[in-house]
């Protein structure tokens, strides 16, 4: 009998006991194939030696050192190596141990920037809906999903929501990329005015949408406009790359291809991937010079914070992607991924919509095709796909809501950025046949 409160305890786990390359390997022998990093999280997959070595190397000189106290060569050299190839503009990181507290920092930094700037009525985030932005109380606040947020909404503090920027399910019929960017604009436009005109602390987004809607990037423009808008009144725009950013999409963040640079962004996941807990928020001088000036400190903080064998561990694996040129592999391979997805499931009946960038991919699975109906949440079918993909060797990564936050289903695919053409083959074969069998479940 198992003690471990596990996070479904009605699933019958198998024990992972080995990881190689793009694999994990359960104490029977059997092997699956990585395709979804677990959740993004596996760049480099399993037992680079690299990486391995320098978690040997960190651990047998420093363990721990608390922030209040030390730094370390391991954060100082992590935190140049992120700014380095950030957009110019940010210019400092401060450390987390995962994606949730990385959000959960940044929307504290945008108040603190508010009061600081003297603006403390500046008390409101607007975020999209169909958003995650993590499961810590502040950051499922913020977010816009409501299967998620269902059930904890007493301990919510509300926050102002606007439309997503999700082409398939919202741009109208004729609407070109610009209008539909424009007219999102506009809508975010709108609810700042409404709230006041100095009440907006922040807009935060997934400059990439991850888990909720699966893999939907923004149409051109989108950021611009964003950008302008939160600009000209006074509100920060932070942006959660914690599932898209760290090369996952093909450039170190996301935000590059966009042509916009935010006053704060949150990473994790890939930043260290995996091999220990980490994340980071990347701040602007604009935002660093205003605590620098006022009160000298943010007022937040966690005991684990740049941890040195967790830094020691992201230097690694970042150095690593930088050096084996991984992410025009991530772009090669994206593009290889997406050409496999469309032959495979380009004329499903059952497949709306095919979308991604870099190694980051999803299909939505629907009803009707041509209506876009999505199936009804009791089928629970993007469960179904990932029971027989599992079956069949395979992790995926899918989700419901995916339409409105209660009903839709899609299968989100993130594999490691070292996989091979032949796996990717490989994992899009065993897809197929997991949501046909699945299909045939509830047919």
């Amino acid at each position: 009998m198992s003690r471990v409160f596990h996070r479904d305890l009605r699933a019958d786990f198998p024990e992972a006991t080995g990881g190689e390359g793009c694999y994990i390997i359960d104490a029977e022998g059997k092997r699956y194939l990585d395709a979804c990093g677990g959740a993004a999280v596996s760049c480099l997959g399993h037992g680079h030696p690299k990486v391995v070595q320098a978690i040997r190397e960190q651990s047998e000189s420093l363990a721990y050192a608390h922030t209040s106290f030390f730094t370390t060569r391991a954060l100082e050299d992590l935190a140049e190596e992120l700014v380095s190839a950030a957009p110019p503009g940010l210019s400092r990181v401060y450390f987390t141990s995962g994606g949730s507290e990385a959000v959960e920092a940044a929307l504290k930094l945008a108040r603190q920037y508010a009061i600081e700037t003297g603006a403390p009525e500046r008390d409101a985030v607007i975020a999209r809906r169909q958003s995650y932005h993590g499961n810590t109380l502040g950051a499922l606040a913020t977010g816009g999903h409501a299967g998620r947020r269902r059930g904890f909404e007493p301990l919510l503090r509300s926050a102002e929501h606007v439309s997503p920027c999700f082409a398939y399910r919202d741009k109208r019929g004729g609407e070109t990329d610009a209008q539909y960017a424009a007219r999102l604009g506009d809508e975010l436009d709108a609810r700042i005015q409404n709230l006041g005109p100095r009440r907006a602390a922040a807009f935060i987004a997934e400059t990439v949408v991850g888990a909720t809607a699966g893999a939907v990037p923004p149409v051109p423009g989108y950021f611009r406009r964003v950008r302008d808008i939160t600009r000209e009144h006074g509100a920060l725009l932070i942006l959660d790359e914690v599932m898209c950013g760290m090369g996952r999409t093909g450039t170190a963040f996301a935000c590059e291809a966009e042509g916009v640079t935010p006053d704060l962004v949150a990473v994790a996941k890939g930043l260290g991937g995996g091999y220990q807990p980490i994340g980071a928020v990347l701040v602007s001088e604009r935002v660093y010079d205003a605590i620098s000036r006022g009160s000298g400190a943010f007022n937040h903080g966690h005991t684990y914070m740049g941890h040195p064998i967790a830094c020691a561990a992201a230097l690694a694996v970042q150095r690593v992607i930088r050096e084996e040129g991984l992410l025009g592999r991530v772009r090669a391979l994206g593009d290889e991924l997406a050409a496999k997805l469309r032959d495979r499931f380009g004329d499903h009946p059952h497949v709306g919509d095919i979308r991604g960038r870099g190694l980051l991919w999803a299909i939505e699975l629907v009803e009707h095709r041509g209506e876009k109906r999505p199936f009804a949440a009791s089928a629970r079918l993007h469960q179904r796909v990932r029971r027989h993909a599992f079956a069949r060797g395979l992790m995926v990564y899918p989700a419901g809501g995916t339409a409105d936050g209660e009903s839709g289903d899609h299968v989100l695919l993130a594999p490691p950025f070292i996989i091979t053409e032949r796996e990717l083959t490989s994992a899009t074969e065993r897809l197929g046949d997991a949501v046909d069998a699945a299909l045939e479940e509830i047919s």
